[in-house]
Formats: structure tokens, sequence, C-alpha cells
């Protein structure tokens, strides 16, 4: 079997996301010692070394414009491009395939096991706020009455008959879109994988709450984007957390060898240039 990472990187001015997914390959060269494939709209000649075994260039015209919080009190209403991740079963070259997002800090090798699993397709539907006091019901559920919310920051996959009906499904669901997010009363937010990825579940699952999507190995903690991360050290990472319902004043965590899907993507950013 043909194992690797997939990640999906498009600059968008103001955030460098080629930056963050070559700080994640290195990463997962070191932790997980698999390939990583870049998917990419953004022009080759920015790409300068070689931590990726594969690079993809696609053209990318979807893109959707969402408010980046750089802590509570910054933020900026950028561009950004999240429509290709559907593509990942035609895209990756791999018979089995870890998808991950660039602000991803990989720790451990939790991520290994996946390839070892004998499901087909591998998910988190539970993430862990490190502030975990915080409760936000849009992690739960994809709105206050709706189906169960599930994480497309990662997810694992290998290619099979039922896998791509999945894929196919995704795809569909993207082309109809505007039906979609009537049905599942979603308004008029952005277009979010969480949520495309959480329907098309619920359709595998015959319409229910069934476990046709498996849980991915380890657990997914993360921060929000009015959290700062404020060091990386090897696998000791340190952040300021948001107190809840006290806006701006925060309290320091640390954590060490456990992965963590780093919402702020400034104060990501800012280390990794360091």
């Amino acid at each position: 079997m043909n194992n690797g990472v997939l990640c999906f990187a498009h600059n968008n001015g103001k955030v460098d996301y080629l930056k963050q997914a070559d700080f994640l390959a290195k990463r997962v060269k070191k932790h997980l010692n698999l390939p990583t494939t870049l998917v990419t709209s953004t022009p080759q000649d920015i790409i300068q070394d070689t931590v990726f075994d594969n690079v993809i260039k696609i053209q990318d015209d979807n893109s959707n414009v969402k408010r980046y919080y750089n802590g509570s009190f910054h933020h900026q209403q950028l561009s950004f491009k999240n429509h290709d991740r559907i593509r990942s079963y035609e895209l990756s070259p791999y018979d089995t395939t870890l998808v991950l997002d660039t602000d991803y800090v990989i720790c451990n090798d939790s991520f290994k096991h996946a390839f070892d699993s004998i499901h087909d397709f591998q998910i988190y539907k539970d993430g862990i706020d490190l502030c975990n006091w915080r409760k936000y019901k849009e992690f739960d559920y994809i709105n206050d009455s709706g189906i169960p919310f599930y994480w497309a920051t990662c997810f694992c996959f290998t290619k099979t008959s039922e896998t791509k009906i999945f894929f196919n499904l995704l795809q569909h669901l993207v082309s109809n879109w505007k039906h979609y997010e009537q049905v599942y009363n979603l308004g008029s937010r952005n277009f979010r994988n969480d949520h495309v990825f959480s329907i098309a579940i619920h359709m595998m699952n015959g319409f229910t709450n069934g476990d046709w999507a498996k849980t991915l190995p380890g657990q997914m903690f993360y921060t929000l984007d009015r959290d700062i991360i404020k060091t990386i050290k090897d696998n000791f990472l340190t952040f300021l957390l948001e107190k809840e319902n006290c806006t701006g004043e925060y309290i320091l965590a640390s954590t060490k060898d456990c992965n963590v899907h780093v919402m702020n993507k400034f104060s990501l950013g800012e280390l990794i240039n360091d």
C-alpha cells in the first residue's frame, strides 16, 4: 500500500498558507515518516524547497470571504479558497491518504495508526478545546436543530468503491449547495467543508446517527482564532487562551506531545517565520 499526507494551500496576500504547509510537511516527516503532497493554486516559483514529495498545481476560482482573527481585538476580512478538499480522492497519488489542514501542529505519531486500520474512512467527530470549559454548539451540530458536526480538518481514507461514492456525493452537494444549505437550515453562512462533510456522512449513514465514518486515532485538540499560540519548542507548545465571556483576558496553557489544530493563522505564521 502506498501511504501519504495531502494538504491544500492557497495564499491570500496576508496569510501564507504555503509556509504553513512547509512547516506541516517537515513535522509529518519527523513524526509520521510519510511523504507529503501539496495541492496549490499559488504560483510554482514561490515554492522554494523540496520538503514536498509532490506538488499538484490546480486552478481554483472559487473563494469565500471571512473574518480572520488574531486575538480578539485584531481582525481582517480576507478571501480564502476551500472548495478543492472535496477533490481529495481524485487528486491524491496515494492508496491511503491522510488529509490535514496546514494549521495542524503535529507533535506525536498517533496518525500513523490510521494506516493500520481496517476502516476505509476515518475522521474526528469530537474536538477538544484546550480551554475545555468553553462550550461552542457549532462544533457539536451544524446548527441548533441539525445533524452532528464532523471536522474536515483532518481525515483519512483508502481508495475503495465506497469512499469513491462518498467523494462523488461531496461534489454533488457542493454543485447544489444553495439547495442543501436551505434543506439543512444553514442560512447564508460561508461554505464550510465541515458542513458538507457532515451532511455527506449523514447521508452515508442512511440519514440517521450511524457509524459509517470511524474515528481517527488519538484526540483532536484545538484552539480558537481568538487564542494566541506563543511558542513552539519541538513538541512543547504554549498558548494564551481567552477566558469565556471575558474578551481580551487570557490564561496561559501548555501542551506536550499533543497534536493541536491552531485556528489563529496570524500568530502561527509569526512563529513559523521566526
